[in-house]
């Protein structure tokens, strides 16, 4: 910093161990000039009493007395100083709270520049110029504002933190490089800085990467509930055809019905009416007759009795009415016939669902081959593990822990996981067979019972020509067509496994609520071969997706 007013430059008033202004200044034997309390602490922390500039030794230790003509002229330089700086406050920023103050600045204090590691000191713009100018200032390292740089100091040794010890991970003091850090690793504060930053600058891309797979996942949750929206909304549309259709059926069937039962009824009321009109006109031609008898009976006279008798009984005769009667109309099956045609309504809608169903789950078709190593050894792959029999011969095979024996069975080399999964096995031409998915610690030694309990999750055809789902205990299968070909679907985290009639677009069997958590593998049982009655091979076939 330089005064305007003056003739000297603030160089010749710095003292060269604090860099600041003289305070107290004292002249040592030699003609240097220092701060009083500077000269003493320097001396106090040397064995010699040298001088810090021209390095003369002085023995014994001089006396020292504060030079009255410089200490005035430093006075007079600081009320210049002062001066200066109060008439460029009105153009330079006061410090604010929050702000870094000069620590120069006496009264008002202006915000500080920079800030000098080396001084410990921030220096508002006019404060700085020293280290801008003075060639031995130009070497300290300027920064932005800091505060509390006596942070930067050793509290121990009172000397500038210039080194980082790597072995505790702190910096320190050149002192403590021969004392309390002797044997640790360490290096210059510079570089301890570069490698810290660029250990940071990894942390910070792998903290970008992070970020960046998080919102990547965002985005697939995101797009996880846009498909489920998009299910829910075709759901809740197939939903309402249905019910719409089935609520039409009835409505139309429920007309008809009670049309059919008033038509009946109204004919039966024609019917009786026209009889009753019959016999009401009969009542009244009996009536007249009666009238007419009674009349002649009353008569005295034998003549006019005889005339007429003969007249009256050639009156028409009369309907004999002993076999005619009115039943009520039957209603025997017209209920049952009108509740046929919903039932019908019902399972064409049905059979509509179970097609879009069924086109839903072959999207999560994946191919599908059969595992030698797990093969029981009577089963005969082929070579692209597509197929397999069983056959009489035993094959001589290492009996290793993941291979089935002696039941017929064999499992897929993919497993799966997580998510879903859908197959289609060919079992046309077979009377006996297993199919489904099985845990990857299932049992496949001796006797082996096909249950959820035990990690199965199959359907079978027995030899009895009966279909099953083996739920712990079976459960038997009310199947309109025999299936050629099956498929079966997996929905991992939904704990669903599902089989389809493919030709026939239909449902054979669901079992839900399962509870998966371990690797899935797709299961295959061919069964005996029967003397040749079930020598056909369960066959994976490519899933031609239903148009």
């Amino acid at each position: 910093m330089s005064a305007a007013s003056c003739l000297l430059s603030e160089d010749q008033f710095l003292c060269s161990i604090c860099l600041d202004v003289f305070t107290d200044p004292v002249a040592i034997p030699c003609g240097h000039t220092f701060c009083k309390t500077c000269i003493t602490k320097h001396w106090d922390i040397n064995v010699q009493c040298q001088c810090p500039n021209c390095k003369e030794v002085f023995d014994p230790r001089p006396q020292l007395w504060v030079n009255t003509f410089i200490s005035e002229m430093v006075a007079q330089f600081r009320q210049s100083a002062q001066q200066e700086a109060s008439s460029r406050s009105s153009e330079q920023h006061v410090s604010k709270p929050g702000e870094v103050p000069c620590d120069v600045c006496t009264g008002t204090k202006l915000e500080a520049l920079k800030s000098c590691l080396v001084c410990l000191a921030s220096y508002c713009e006019a404060h700085l110029e020293p280290h801008l100018t003075a060639s031995r200032l130009k070497r300290h390292q300027l920064v932005d504002p800091v505060e509390n740089l006596e942070g930067r100091m050793c509290m121990k040794h009172e000397k500038l933190l210039e080194l980082f010890c790597k072995t505790d991970q702190t910096c320190i003091c050149m002192l403590c490089t021969v004392l309390d850090h002797k044997t640790h690793d360490f290096v210059p504060l510079k570089e301890g800085y570069e490698e810290k930053k660029a250990e940071l600058g990894k942390t910070e891309a792998e903290i970008q990467q992070m970020i960046q797979k998080r919102q990547l996942k965002i985005q697939e949750i995101k797009h996880s509930v846009e498909l489920s929206d998009k299910d829910a909304d075709r759901e809740i549309a197939e939903g309402v055809q249905v019910f719409t259709a089935l609520k039409e059926s009835v409505e139309r069937s429920q007309a008809e019905l009670i049309d059919t039962i008033k038509e009946k009824q109204r004919e039966t009321k024609v019917k009786a009416e026209c009889f009753i009109k019959e016999l009401e006109q009969e009542i009244s031609e009996l009536k007249k007759r009666s009238t007419e008898v009674e009349q002649l009976l009353q008569s005295e006279d034998h003549q006019h009795l005889l005339q007429s008798f003969t007249s009256l009984n050639a009156a028409p005769p009369i309907k004999d009415w002993t076999e005619v009667s009115v039943r009520p109309p039957s209603y025997e099956g017209t209920v049952r016939r009108a509740v046929n045609q919903v039932g019908d309504t019902l399972s064409k809608q049905m059979k509509k669902l179970f097609e879009a169903e069924l086109k839903r789950v072959q999207q999560f078709a994946v191919d599908v081959t059969l595992d030698p190593n797990t093969a029981n050894p009577y089963l005969i792959l082929s070579d692209n593990g597509k197929q397999v029999h069983d056959s009489d011969v035993k094959k001589n095979l290492p009996d290793n822990p993941e291979r089935f024996f002696p039941r017929v069975n064999v499992l897929a080399k993919q497993s799966f996981s997580s998510g879903r999964f859908y197959h289609e096995v060919q079992v046309k031409g077979k009377t006996d067979w297993a199919l489904g998915v099985a845990r990857e610690s299932i049992n496949r030694k001796g006797a082996i019972t096909l249950s959820p309990q035990d990690g199965y999750w199959t359907i079978y055809l027995s030899n009895l020509n009966e279909y099953y789902a083996a739920a712990g205990p079976s459960v038997r299968l009310s199947l309109k067509s025999r299936p050629q070909k099956v498929g079966v679907f997996v929905d991992y985290e939904e704990g669903l496994v599902s089989f389809y009639d493919v030709d026939a677009a239909a449902l054979i069997y669901s079992f839900t609520g399962c509870s998966f958590t371990e690797k899935l593998y797709p299961f295959f049982r061919p069964c005996d071969h029967n003397d040749g009655k079930n020598s056909a091979p369960l066959i994976i076939c490519p899933v031609n997706h239903t148009e």
